[in-house]
């Protein structure tokens, strides 16, 4: 049952991790995870938001939508992601989200002017399959095999992976630890802990309260996490259905694999299908209050076109 009535949204939720992190009113929020998740390798002072939906050159090149994308001071773009469940292939679509990123700077083979650096933070609340260590945070570069050294520093990946921090509060020690102990516990929390008592927490736990969000806010984060609990129940109960018909040992791993893919197409394209139904329900009622075409765009997601026509 989807838990409603908590003080605080979940950050791992799909609206929650977009309204603590994708507002530009509240950009320091994005600037502390940041520079906490680079750990002095990198001082960010100031980002902008940059729209999350990249059109390809061409009809064969289809769009690619990000979760959160934003350019530090230095030119450098971060490609956030907040991922709930394991996906096949997940490395591979970072490296494709990446490329994109870097083939939209055309340099056109003027080798005169420097790549911007291109990063992918990927916030997991799973294990990846490809386990690189046991620590929960994974920092990902090209080097040298041979000596270990960095070939280049312009593109890399940090993974998060949530279920392997299983400090308590007493033992953060870094602002990381921090931020991950609440992505974490946030949501069963009611009031902010003591070793979370700094400026930019406070300010976290108070734009997440339930209290402070609006009516359609509130209706849009409840229908978008039910779907995401759907999602999630359906996946369980098709494994579990599996399970109790006795599929035979040597087909389990091909029938698991093909109902794993199948389940994950069919699933991604109801949770999108059902997110953009719910965005334009919300869009429809925020455009009856009057609220500006703008407001409802950055709010919903939803294209200024598409807002003009309801």
């Amino acid at each position: 049952m989807l838990a409603i009535t908590n003080k605080y949204i979940d950050p791992l939720s799909d609206f929650g991790f977009k309204h603590l992190f994708g507002g530009e009113p509240n950009k320091e929020v994005m600037i502390d995870f940041l520079n906490a998740l680079f750990e002095g390798e990198k001082h960010i002072t100031d980002i902008v938001y940059n729209p999350t939906e990249l059109a390809g050159d061409d009809k064969e090149h289809k769009k690619v939508f990000f979760d959160l994308l934003c350019t530090g001071d230095k030119g450098e773009q971060f490609l956030v992601e907040m991922q709930r469940a394991a996906h096949d292939n997940f490395e591979d679509r970072c490296i494709f989200y990446l490329s994109r990123l870097i083939q939209q700077q055309k340099l056109m083979g003027n080798w005169r002017v420097k790549l911007k650096e291109v990063f992918l933070i990927a916030i997991l609340d799973f294990n990846m399959k490809n386990c690189l260590s046991d620590h929960y945070l994974q920092s990902v570069s090209l080097v040298n095999t041979g000596t270990g050294k960095i070939f280049h520093n312009g593109l890399g990946f940090k993974f998060l992976e949530l279920p392997k921090f299983d400090k308590k509060e007493d033992e953060l020690k870094s602002q990381l630890d921090k931020w991950v102990y609440m992505l974490k516990h946030m949501h069963s929390l009611d009031q902010i802990p003591k070793y979370l008592d700094k400026r930019i927490f406070q300010k976290i736990f108070k734009i997440a309260e339930m209290k402070r969000l609006s009516p359609e806010e509130q209706l849009f984060y409840i229908a978008v996490s039910q779907q995401e609990e759907d999602d999630i129940g359906l996946m369980e109960c098709l494994k579990e259905r599996a399970e109790k018909e006795g599929l035979e040992k040597g087909l389990e791993k091909g029938m698991e694999k093909g109902m794993e893919k199948g389940m994950e197409k069919g699933l991604e394209k109801g949770k999108k299908e059902g997110k953009h139904e719910t965005a334009l329900a919300i869009a429809g009622k925020m455009k009856e209050d009057n609220f500006d075409p703008v407001k409802i765009a950055v709010f919903t997601s939803l294209s200024i076109e598409e807002i003009r026509r309801l």
